[in-house]
């Protein structure tokens, strides 16, 4: 999925309000420090997905070449991502 960094921050944003809300965190940094590590901590797990999705397509790409007219891509895809997400510990 295509996220920009505007939508990346309202995100965090939006996390670290609703926990200050429910007085569940208290910040020993300056409010904006926190939220520019938070922007960055999910940044980084997207490029983890996008690297991710990345792999699969060359995976599919090698299996589709092995295996010619037979193979469905928008089956496997998910059916791919979510086996080497578990493999790799990533989260989806």
């Amino acid at each position: 999925m295509k996220v920009t960094d505007k939508q990346m921050k309202r995100m965090a944003t939006a996390i670290l309000n609703a926990l200050k809300e429910q007085k569940v965190i208290t910040f020993k940094e300056k409010e904006e420090t926190v939220l520019e590590r938070a922007t960055a901590l999910i940044r980084a797990d997207f490029q983890r997905e996008m690297e991710l999705d990345r792999e699969v397509n060359r995976m599919m790409d090698d299996l589709e070449r092995q295996n010619p007219g037979e193979f469905q891509r928008y089956k496997m895809f998910p059916m791919l991502k979510k086996r080497l997400a578990k493999e790799k510990g990533i989260i989806l």
